[in-house]
């Protein structure tokens, strides 16, 4: 005779059995516990799955305000650098540029500094005034003092032989200078031989 008192067996689920009833009970036991740890693994899958997606989002933020910060900073050294030549190179009182044609440049500079080993770090940046066929140089922007630049980016700028009339007379000066909403980029990778790049590019306001 086989004991038919009560059997507690995993998950406290208490059975009374008869002899032939015991093979029966473990099969349905045992596909039960496959069953439940099946259903976990899923659960943990989805866990991960759902953690993984939060962290792809968090570095994708992340990423979106070191791209934006990098791009207020160049924004600044750009306008120092023209401040700088609108006395030194331009002498000028006033240099009147579109409004964001900065960010544009700053974007775009970011843009061409992607695919490089070390990013906009790796630059070196000129700015240019192109007039009458010839390049005036009006100053260097070096993002990174602690690296050797490893490739060139030259902007060159173009006035606006028009200019602004009624500001000139405004002034009592013919001594403004006002950029037109478009510029060149120009790369050129050092310690390279490869051909450099030139792209031109109007602001669209």
């Amino acid at each position: 005779m086989v004991d038919t008192s009560a059997l507690v067996l995993g998950h406290g689920v208490s059975v009374g059995m008869e002899k032939e009833n015991v093979g029966e009970f473990l099969r349905k036991f045992v596909l039960r516990y496959i069953l439940d740890k099946d259903s976990q693994r899923t659960c943990g899958g989805l866990k991960n799955a759902m953690s993984s997606s939060s962290l792809g989002s968090e570095c994708s933020l992340e990423e979106e305000r070191e791209e934006r910060s990098l791009q207020l900073d160049l924004v600044h050294r750009i306008e120092r650098c023209l401040s700088d030549a609108k006395i030194s190179s331009l002498r000028c009182r006033e240099l009147l540029l579109p409004r964001g044609m900065i960010s544009y440049i700053a974007r775009d500079i970011l843009a061409a500094s992607i695919d490089e080993p070390c990013g906009l770090r790796g630059a070196v940046i000129h700015l240019f005034l192109e007039a009458k066929g010839a390049l005036q140089k009006l100053g260097s922007v070096v993002p990174s003092d602690n690296l050797t630049s490893t490739f060139e980016l030259s902007v060159v700028l173009r006035p606006d032989q028009d200019g602004w009339p009624p500001l000139r007379n405004l002034f009592g000066t013919d001594n403004v200078l006002r950029l037109r909403p478009e510029y060149r980029l120009i790369k050129q990778k050092l310690y390279s031989s490869a051909s450099p790049t030139i792209r031109e590019h109007k602001c669209w306001f």
